[in-house]
C-alpha cells in the first residue's frame, strides 16, 4: 500500500500538474500542505480529464486502494447529486457538488494572481479544497467563501478544521457575494455563471481580479478573467475552456420539447430546407462558445438513434422558434426544418461562418466586459462588440 500510494499520491499528481504548467512554482508548497484527500469523501464517482461524465461509485470503505488512485488522479470527483436528493450507490441524473479536477483548479488560481495580504472571496465552498489552497497561502483570516447547500457546507467545515485552517464559511445565494466583508482584492467562483453579478464587480476594489467560469445557455465555457476599473466595469479576456456545475440560482428552467411542437408531429408545419454544413462540425467545445456568442437565448439537444444518425434540435429561450436537422454518417446534404420567427439553423450556421472568417480564434481572442447593464462578450477589444 505504501508503495501504491507514493507512486500515485502527492508527488505523484504534482509532477504532472508541474510538467502541464497548471501548478507554479509559487503554489507548490502549498499543494504539498492541504492535502486533496483531506477534502474528498468517502463516496466519490470519478470523472474523465476531457468531458462531463462520472463513473461508478468508488467507496473508500470498500475499496481504499482505487479511492486514492481517484483522489490523487487528475479528474474532477463527483461529491453530490441532484442536490443532495439522490440515494443509494447508482449515478444520479444532475451532478450537483463536486472536488473539481486539480488542472483547473491550479490553473485558476495561477489566473487568480494572489499576493500576501490579499483579501479573498470563493463563491462555491464545495468540499473546501479550493478554500484550504487560498487559507494556506494567504491566511485564513483573509478568505471568506460562500456555499448555498447546508451539508456540502458541513463536510467543508469539517474537512478546513481538519487541515488546521479556519476562513470564514457563508451559507448563502453566492450572486450576493458577502458585502459585509467587502471589499475583496480577488473573486474566484468554483461554479459556472452565465451572468457575471454585478455585486461581484462593486465588492472588488479598483485592480482587483475576478475569475470565474462563464457560458451562456447554449454550450462551450470558458474562464473570464477580469480587472475591475475605477469606472465600475471589469474586463477581461478568457484563458481557457472549462466545464464547472452551474450556480444554483442560475440553472436554465427550460419548455419540454413538446412545448415547441405544439403537439403536432414533426415536421409540425416547419419550413424545410438542406444544408451542407454538417452538425459534426459545430459539435466542439470552442465552435459551440463562438456560436453562443452569435446567438443569445438558445439551446439544443441531440437525440441519437442506434444507427448512428442523429437529430440535433435547437430551441429559443421564448418557446416560439425551433430548428432541426438531421445527421446521417457519409451524407454531403442535410435536412433542415425551421419553425418560429427566428430561424434557428441559419442564425447557427451564420454564427459558425463567421467565426470561420475570424481565423477560428480560441477561447483566449475572445473576452467579456460587466458593467452595471450586464455582460458584453466580444472578440480581440472590447470595442468590436459580438452582440447588440
Amino acid at each position: 500500500m505504501t508503495a501504491r500510494k507514493e507512486e500515485v499520491g502527492p508527488q505523484g499528481l504534482a509532477s504532472a500538474l508541474v510538467a502541464s504548467g497548471a501548478l507554479h512554482p509559487e503554489w507548490l508548497p502549498t499543494f504539498y500542505s492541504v492535502p486533496r484527500d483531506v477534502f474528498v469523501p468517502p463516496r466519490i464517482w470519478p470523472g474523465i480529464a476531457a468531458g462531463t461524465r462520472q463513473n461508478a461509485l468508488v467507496d473508500r470503505g470498500t475499496d481504499p486502494d482505487a479511492w486514492f488512485e481517484a483522489v490523487y488522479s487528475d479528474i474532477p470527483l463527483t461529491t453530490q447529486w441532484d442536490d443532495g436528493q439522490h440515494a443509494g450507490d447508482g449515478i444520479g441524473t444532475t451532478p450537483s457538488s463536486s472536488n473539481s479536477q486539480p488542472h483547473m483548479v491550479l490553473s485558476m488560481l495561477a489566473d487568480l494572481d494572489v499576493q500576501d495580504g490579499h483579501r479573498a472571496l470563493e463563491i462555491g465552498t464545495g468540499t473546501g479544497w479550493n478554500a484550504a489552497l487560498l487559507s494556506f497561502r494567504l491566511g485564513s483570516e483573509n478568505v471568506v467563501s460562500i456555499e448555498y447547500d447546508p451539508e456540502v457546507a458541513k463536510g467543508a467545515i469539517a474537512s478546513l478544521r481538519d487541515a488546521g485552517l479556519s476562513p470564514l464559511i457563508v451559507g448563502g445565494d453566492g450572486r450576493l457575494g458577502c458585502p459585509e466583508h467587502a471589499p475583496y482584492d480577488r473573486i474566484i467562483a468554483t461554479c459556472s455563471i452565465g451572468e457575471v453579478p454585478y455585486t461581484w464587480v462593486e465588492q472588488t476594489v479598483p485592480g482587483g481580479v475576478i475569475v470565474a467560469p462563464w457560458g451562456t445557455g447554449y454550450g462551450g465555457e470558458a474562464i473570464a478573467r477580469l480587472t475591475v476599473d475605477e469606472d465600475g466595469t471589469a474586463n477581461g479576456h478568457f484563458t481557457r475552456s472549462s466545464a464547472f456545475m452551474r450556480l444554483r440560482q442560475q440553472r436554465s428552467q427550460r419548455a419540454h420539447h413538446d412545448a415547441y411542437l405544439k403537439g403536432q408531429e414533426w415536421p409540425a408545419g416547419g419550413v424545410k430546407s438542406t444544408a451542407t454544413l454538417s452538425p459534426e462540425d459545430i459539435d466542439g467545445w470552442v465552435e459551440q462558445f463562438a456560436i453562443s456568442l452569435r446567438v443569445p437565448g438558445t439551446f439544443w439537444s441531440v437525440e441519437p438513434d442506434d444507427d448512428g444518425t442523429y437529430v440535433v434540435w435547437f430551441y429559443s429561450d421564448d418557446e416560439q422558434s425551433w430548428a432541426s436537422i438531421d445527421y446521417e454518417p457519409g451524407a454531403s446534404k442535410y435536412l433542415v426544418v425551421q419553425s418560429g420567427p427566428r430561424r434557428l439553423w441559419d442564425e447557427t450556421e451564420a454564427a459558425y461562418r463567421w467565426w470561420e472568417r475570424q481565423g477560428r480564434p480560441d477561447f483566449g481572442r475572445f473576452g467579456l466586459t460587466v458593467d452595471s447593464r450586464g455582460d458584453h462578450p466580444w472578440l480581440d477589444t472590447p470595442d468590436n462588440p459580438l452582440q447588440a
